[in-house]
């Protein structure tokens, strides 16, 4: 039965009770609505029952209608804030204030990717590779579906009898039903024979931005928090304080280090290889180091050079400690000098003795500076220090290029010697280091002088320890040396002032003039107080804290003043020496002198004896030495005595010895002699017969004050106790 006539004859026969059914159940459920709804009020609107929970919260009229102002912010409320970290610095836990307020509600993460770049030209040839299998396999479906066609009419059985008879009995049966079946049959053929139409090809919109889609799938590895806590640092407090200084000093010890390595990477013994001829094999020795062979032994001929020069030396030696001269009981009060070595150097025979300085620690070593005070005849210098146990040869031997005019040892450091030239510069020998050259000198960058130095004086050193020295020369100006890191540091404390302070110039110009310096010696016990002689013949009392002006003036001499020394007893006395053939001694206190000697000729030199404050020497150019002693004879000396023999040969210089009984005296043939003086020249007060008496310096002050005050007038007296 065609499916169409069924569906018609089913709904002929349940059509009417069908219709029933449906209304009765329509207005079933139409009572059942309405009565789940309530009934409706006067006004036609339905009232609903509000439902409220138990612990609904009643609020006045006022409260509700109260506006509640709320703030949106930024932040995250689901950030901790309680994060604590450890500080190192602090050494503390400590809460973290900055915290991350973003919060991700959505993440999508593209698959764009660029047609230009590699992934992109792949997929773009896979689709075009796509593209062109489509057309070959459509092509290849009719084909096949037309070739299904032809087989089934040709597979189909033929009715039989049987069979048509039954559908005729069928049809008579149906009537109507099998012609509707018949016309939908053949309607259904000819749909069939109607060709299916033909598909639209899909257009492709354009990627207008030069991508192309691709879906990607990643793994996304969950998050994981790792926390790790571990132990501060040990640390340790370290400060110091770091300057200028302190760097160059790093840095000079360790340029020292690297010189002493290569020092002894010289001194290394060398492989040396050598082929014997016999046999062709090649030896090996070390080679031993290049060693000066006079280096190897110097100390052990040293030692045996003053065993011979004891030797030669002998009686000398003997005369030096146990020999007294017996005739100065029948003398009086006169003395006698009792020559005992004499120094003299082959390369110093044309040089002039100018200066003489005792070493403050080794009472028998002294050094002797050699020049020229002849202007026309200036050359070069020598500085030569010798020993009293080997007068045949220096212990040391520095030469310059110019004449060394003064010397000094400095008191703490005897190993630092000053020195002043006659071009203007000073220099410091350090003799524990070997060498020929000044361990500092000055240049004429650092402020050296433009005339000869005379003198050179250590003083104590500053607040700072470094080590200092002043020097005069006759451009005018007292200069102050510091020893500062290696370098000396000027600093001018005083400029000398002649008379007529100015002169004429050029073009009407007022030009000052200014003094010229030759001595200067330092106060024992007052620091800042010290005295200057002049080439005028004034000597200036001055005080380092005043650059401008003299604390006092004296009318000296009338010729330069060759030397100037203060009393190492008394602290107001002091001595001078001038070419006009006087010796001065002098209160500071007061403008005259207290003695005044005439000794026939120019005076070079003039020193106080270190154990009598009323015993000094003097030596004049005629070479004679004289001896005085306050306490004996006031008058005229206890000892003149001839040094030099020879014919135009003038003493320069004298020195006594701080401990032993003995002087030393230069000329200007580079000749050092050596004089002991007599025991009338050295007598000290008995107060038993035969038991001399130990003399403090406070006797020594009182008896040369006792010798001042009777030649100390009343005008002066009355000066002195204001």
């Amino acid at each position: 039965m065609p499916p169409k006539a069924a569906d018609k004859r089913r709904q002929g026969q349940g059509g009417p009770s069908g219709g029933k059914a449906g209304k009765a159940g329509k207005a079933g459920r139409k009572k059942r609505d309405e009565g789940d709804f309530p009934e409706t009020g006067e006004d036609g609107l339905s009232a609903r029952a509000v439902a409220r929970s138990p612990d609904h919260l009643e609020l006045p009229e006022a409260e509700l209608k109260k506006e509640v102002t709320r703030t949106l912010t930024a932040n995250n409320p689901h950030v901790p804030r309680d994060i604590v970290r450890f500080s190192f610095k602090e050494r503390a836990y400590k809460i973290v204030d900055d915290m991350d307020q973003t919060a991700v509600h959505f993440t999508l993460n593209g698959y764009l990717i660029h047609k230009d770049s590699d992934e992109g030209r792949r997929q773009s040839i896979r689709s075009s590779t796509e593209e062109e299998k489509a057309p070959v396999e459509e092509e290849k479906a009719p084909e096949e579906a037309s070739a299904e066609a032809t087989e089934e009419p040709e597979t189909k059985e033929e009715p039989t009898g049987d069979a048509e008879a039954a559908e005729e009995g069928e049809r008579e049966g149906v009537g109507e039903e099998a012609q509707a079946a018949e016309e939908a049959q053949a309607a259904e053929a000819e749909e069939a024979e109607e060709p299916p139409p033909p598909k639209t090809p899909e257009k492709k919109l354009p990627n207008r931005f030069n991508f192309i889609e691709r879906g990607s799938t990643t793994y996304h590895n969950p998050l994981r928090e790792k926390g790790l806590q571990t132990d501060p640092a040990p640390f340790e407090t370290f400060s110091d304080n770091v300057n200028q200084w302190y760097i160059y000093d790093t840095y000079m010890e360790e340029l020292e280090r690297m010189e002493k390595a290569k020092e002894k990477e010289k001194t290394k013994p060398v492989v040396v290889k050598k082929e014997e001829k016999k046999t062709g094999r090649k030896l090996s020795y070390v080679e031993p180091p290049h060693v000066d062979s006079l280096s190897k032994v110097a100390k052990a001929a040293k030692i045996a050079e003053r065993m011979v020069n004891l030797n030669t030396f002998d009686d000398i030696a003997q005369d030096f400690k146990y020999f007294e001269d017996a005739s100065d009981e029948f003398r009086g009060q006169e003395g006698t000098l009792l020559p005992l070595w004499k120094f003299q150097y082959e390369k110093t025979k044309k040089l002039a003795v100018t200066a003489i300085s005792w070493n403050p620690k080794y009472k028998d070593l002294f050094a002797v500076g050699f020049g020229s005070y002849d202007f026309m005849k200036q050359g070069h210098g020598m500085l030569l220090l010798y020993t009293l146990k080997n007068p045949s040869f220096p212990e040391y031997s520095f030469s310059s290029e110019s004449g060394v005019m003064c010397l000094d040892f400095h008191s703490d450091h005897p190993h630092l010697l000053a020195v002043g030239f006659y071009d203007g510069n000073v220099a410091i020998y350090n003799l524990r280091k070997a060498g020929s050259q000044p361990s500092y000198k000055s240049s004429a960058m650092s402020g050296k002088h433009t005339e000869p130095v005379w003198q050179v004086k250590w003083q104590k050193d500053d607040m700072d320890n470094n080590s200092n020295f002043f020097s005069v020369s006759s451009d005018g100006r007292i200069v102050s040396w510091t020893l500062v890191k290696n370098e000396l540091v000027h600093m001018d404390v005083i400029k000398l002032s002649a008379d007529g302070t100015t002169m004429q110039g050029p073009e009407g110009l007022q030009l000052q003039r200014l003094g010229s310096g030759t001595s200067f010696d330092f106060h024992k016990k007052i620091d800042y107080l010290f005295l200057v002689g002049t080439e005028e013949g004034k000597i200036y009392k001055c005080s380092k804290s005043y650059s401008s002006q003299f604390l006092d003036v004296f009318e000296a001499h009338h010729m330069a003043v060759d030397s100037v020394s203060w009393n190492p007893f008394h602290l107001k006395v002091f001595i001078s020496c001038s070419s006009d053939w006087t010796v001065k001694i002098w209160d500071h206190t007061i403008k005259t002198p207290m003695f005044v000697y005439d000794l026939g000729s120019a005076v070079g030199d003039v020193a106080w004896s270190p154990y009598s404050s009323t015993v000094f020497a003097a030596v004049t150019i005629d070479g004679q030495a004289h001896v005085f002693d306050l306490n004996i004879n006031k008058l005229e000396p206890l000892c003149t005595q001839l040094v030099v023999t020879r014919k135009k040969n003038k003493t320069t210089h004298i020195q006594f010895n701080p401990v032993y009984p003995i002087i030393i005296v230069g000329d200007e043939r580079g000749l050092i002699t050596c004089l002991k003086l007599s025991p009338n020249l050295r007598k000290k007060p008995k107060k038993k017969k035969g038991q001399e008496v130990k003399i403090s310096p406070e006797e020594e002050m009182a008896k040369l004050e006792k010798l001042l005050s009777l030649v100390r007038e009343p005008g002066s007296k009355k000066e002195k106790e204001k």
